[in-house]
């Protein structure tokens, strides 16, 4: 039987469900079936407290509350409204604004931020370059626009960054194309947990400054979606001014969501900041990137942008939610140490880890593990090379319980 009856495949792979989903789903249907106390769901890429339930930022909820209709069903423009996008650079850079020429658009959550970069910075047909460690939808998002992931080793036998195949890999690529994307998502990252250290960026910096002598057009992508659950908020953002030292032809883009930061998942609000060396090659991302955004979802949702206007424009209530979200980060960052911990005291070997919504396990046969564990009612998520449990969903008890049950199957 054909893959396709009326649809086009586009040289894509299409599954009948989403894998992520599809396991969250099962899961959910555990729990109705025998009780939330006897499932495990270690699926769900959103921070929920011990009971259970989605941790939302009681400041930032009487914000929502007390907007007017104009607030959220009046349209944004398609780059977004002026207030957001100066707010929205204070909440990414902080205290570490680069020096740079800097430029935001609006965009639904990260997602869409990695979209326009690969539609405006890539040629049909190209590949763009992440860590062998990957969040599963880059496949998605590169394919849906022509494009394909390909990826560097990203850790050495001894647990650390990589370099020399993130150098390999970055040459080799821009011999064979006119342009390269490179995603590196940290810190905190997903599914791993790792965050590069400042050598690790001056590695990057020097690889990417050598590759740049061909002339060719490089766009980085900072993914930093997790960066406020990292840690300090300010010793996590020391990186960011090095962006400053790349050359002409190198744009540096951070994407950033206020879905974790704000927890404001469900608004899909989020921004592309860019940091160029020249205003004619920022004021270029700007508009290219508005076009694609009119050529795809048009306007981003307003709401999100009008609380996070409100919240940088109020520094006392900026205040509160750093003190409330600094609570529920220990609370996440237990939950990694705990599973941390736990591993190493039973054997269990994970990849290295500093922080975030993420632990990832490496095994031969992740889809095996992953059912096996199913059938005890324990739910994560197989990858290509291992498995993820998302710490973030599970109360501390449950983070030392779960290596030894994840042993005993690898």
């Amino acid at each position: 039987m054909a893959e396709y009856i009326l649809a086009r495949g586009n040289g894509r792979h299409i599954p009948q469900e989403d894998k992520i989903f599809g396991i969250s789903n099962r899961a959910k249907a555990a729990i109705a079936k025998y009780g939330k106390d006897a499932v495990v769901n270690g699926t769900i890429g959103s921070l929920l407290d011990d009971d259970g339930e989605l941790v939302v930022l009681k400041s930032v909820d009487e914000v929502f509350k007390h907007l007017s209709p104009k607030d959220y069903a009046e349209y944004a423009p398609i780059g977004g409204i002026k207030p957001f996008r100066d707010s929205v650079k204070k909440a990414a850079f902080g205290n570490h604004v680069p020096d740079g020429y800097i430029e935001a658009v609006a965009t639904p959550g990260g997602t869409g931020s990695l979209r326009n970069v690969i539609s405006n910075y890539s040629d049909g047909g190209d590949k763009v370059l992440t860590s062998d460690w990957h969040w599963a939808p880059y496949n998605t998002i590169a394919a849906e626009i022509g494009r394909s992931i390909d990826t560097f080793c990203f850790f050495t036998e001894e647990g650390k960054f990589n370099v020399e195949s993130f150098r390999e890999k970055t040459l080799e690529l821009i011999a064979a194309q006119e342009s390269l994307v490179i995603i590196l998502n940290t810190p905190a990252h997903n599914p791993t947990g790792y965050s590069l250290s400042l050598e690790d960026w001056d590695d990057v910096i020097e690889v990417l400054g050598e590759a740049a002598k061909a002339g060719k057009a490089i766009a980085l992508v900072v993914d930093v979606a997790y960066i406020d659950f990292a840690g300090d908020e300010d010793e996590y953002r020391c990186f960011m001014p090095k962006l400053a030292s790349l050359p002409e032809n190198v744009i540096s883009i951070v994407a950033y969501s206020l879905s974790k930061t704000f927890t404001l998942y469900g608004t899909r609000c989020g921004a592309m900041i860019c940091v160029a060396k020249t205003q004619e090659i920022a004021d270029e991302f700007k508009r290219v990137c508005e076009f694609s955004s009119r050529g795809s979802w048009s306007n981003s949702a307003k709401v999100a942008q009008v609380i996070l206007s409100r919240i940088y424009g109020d520094p006392h209530l900026l205040d509160e939610i750093n003190k409330e979200r600094a609570v529920f980060r220990e609370m996440l960052l237990k939950r990694g140490k705990a599973f941390e911990e736990e591993a190493a005291r039973v054997g269990l070997e994970i990849l290295p880890f500093d922080a975030g919504f993420f632990v990832s396990i490496p095994c031969d046969n992740p889809d095996e593990v992953s059912k096996k564990l199913e059938a005890e009612n324990v739910f994560l998520v197989p990858l290509v090379k291992g498995v993820r449990v998302s710490v973030a969903s599970l109360p501390e008890s449950v983070c030392r319980k779960l290596p030894a049950m994840i042993k005993k199957y690898i």
